[in-house]
C-alpha cells in the first residue's frame, strides 16, 4: 500500500459475514462499518463448508462491506489472508485477495478488497462446481 493511499475496506460474502462462524474470530470488535453490498460481475459456488467467488459477467454476489478499524488494519488484513489461503505469488493458494468496485445498499460505488477463487481453483469451478443460487451463501438453503 502506498504511503498516503487510504486503506480499503474488506467485502466479505461467506462465513466472514455477521452470523458466519469465522466473523466473531476476525471481525467482532475490529470494524468501524459494516454495511450491506453487491459485487458485481462474480458468482458464488459451494466450497467444503464456505463459498468461492469467482468472476462472472453476468453475476452479482451479496455480503458485506467491513471497514476495519484503522490501528488494527494491517494485523486484521494479515489474519484474513492466512484465512483464506491467499499467498501472493504461490500457485497453490485457494483465493487471490483483489481490488473490486462494490455497490452498497445505497447504491454508492465503493473499492474494496474481495478474496476471489485462485484461477486453478477457478477454473474447476466453473468446469464441475456447484453455484450458489442468488449469490447469497446464508441463504442457500
Amino acid at each position: 500500500m502506498a504511503g498516503d493511499e487510504a486503506p480499503l475496506p474488506v467485502f466479505v460474502y461467506g462465513t466472514l459475514r455477521r452470523g458466519g462462524g469465522n466473523y466473531p474470530l476476525f471481525l467482532r470488535g475490529r470494524t468501524t462499518a459494516e454495511v450491506p453490498a453487491r459485487l458485481p460481475g462474480a458468482v458464488l459456488y459451494e466450497g467444503p463448508g464456505y463459498p468461492f467467488a469467482v468472476s462472472a459477467p453476468a453475476g452479482e454476489i451479496r455480503g458485506e462491506l467491513m471497514t476495519l478499524v484503522p490501528g488494527r488494519y494491517a494485523a486484521v488484513l494479515a489474519a484474513l489472508d492466512v484465512l483464506e489461503d491467499h499467498r501472493p505469488g504461490d500457485p497453490g493458494s485457494l483465493y487471490d485477495r483483489v481490488v473490486r468496485d462494490v455497490r452498497t445498499e445505497r447504491g454508492e460505488s465503493v473499492r474494496a478488497w474481495v478474496y476471489l477463487a485462485a484461477e486453478r481453483v477457478a477454473r474447476r469451478l466453473r468446469a464441475e462446481g456447484i453455484r450458489v443460487p442468488g449469490g447469497d451463501w446464508p441463504r442457500r438453503v
